[in-house]
């Protein structure tokens, strides 16, 4: 899962990582094996197939977290555990530096479903994938063009159990706002017609490597 040579740049069809850190903490608790659609200084841009086996947190017993009553979510403790992606794929967007990444969904049949930003820390990229942090408040685009704020509830209960302090909070609700000012005009991704694309039928589904939590040797932003 290395990036070839010393490309600055992943070709089509290469096969990294999607990681990102637990909040308030140094482990990754979410990975996820994709393939390289697009990569430049404008953008990259992702597919994470269905069926792929990804890096998930759970709680210590097992229990999903979305099950888990929101005041006790984020103070109970945590473990990973391996599973598959379920339904369709996921197609990720992320341009250089920004703190959000763009998810478009499709029902069953290629039916565009809706675009999905992802708040979260400016992706840091290293030879074998880019890493993050999510922020829990997120935006859903539809077709149609409107949106919606996502996740105020988890947002606000990270808050009050101590993932998240004042100053991020604000620095989120920033981002937040930025990217509404980007759905509004309309801009990329958004108008750029990746509802239309489909991934190339010869890739294979990448595979979960054993050292899917390794520290990178070297780091860049």
């Amino acid at each position: 899962m290395e990036a070839g040579g010393s490309a600055a740049y992943w070709s089509p069809g290469s096969q990294i990582l999607w990681r990102y850190r637990e909040n308030s903490g140094d482990r990754f608790h979410i990975v996820r094996p994709v393939t390289v659609v697009r990569d430049d200084p404008e953008v990259l841009a992702v597919w994470m197939a269905p069926g792929t086996e990804c890096v998930k947190p759970v709680l210590a017993d097992g229990t999903p977290v979305h099950v888990e009553p929101l005041e006790s979510r984020y103070t109970k403790p945590r473990t990973v555990q391996r599973d598959r992606w379920f339904g369709t794929g996921v197609l990720k967007l992320a341009r250089p530096a920004e703190p959000w990444s763009v998810w478009l969904f499709w029902e069953p049949g290629w039916q565009f479903k809706n675009w999905y930003v992802n708040l979260e820390e400016p992706l840091v990229r290293w030879a074998g994938g880019v890493d993050s942090e999510d922020h829990f408040l997120d935006i859903t685009v539809n077709p149609d063009r409107t949106w919606e704020w996502r996740d105020e509830d988890e947002f606000a209960q990270a808050q009050q159990a101590g993932l998240m302090d004042a100053q991020l909070a604000e620095r989120v609700r920033e981002a937040g706002r930025s990217a509404v000012e980007v759905i509004r005009a309309w801009g990329a991704p958004f108008a750029d017609g990746w509802q239309h694309w489909r991934p190339d039928p010869s890739w294979a589904v990448p595979s979960l490597p054993e050292d899917w939590d390794r520290t990178p040797a070297h780091m860049s932003s």
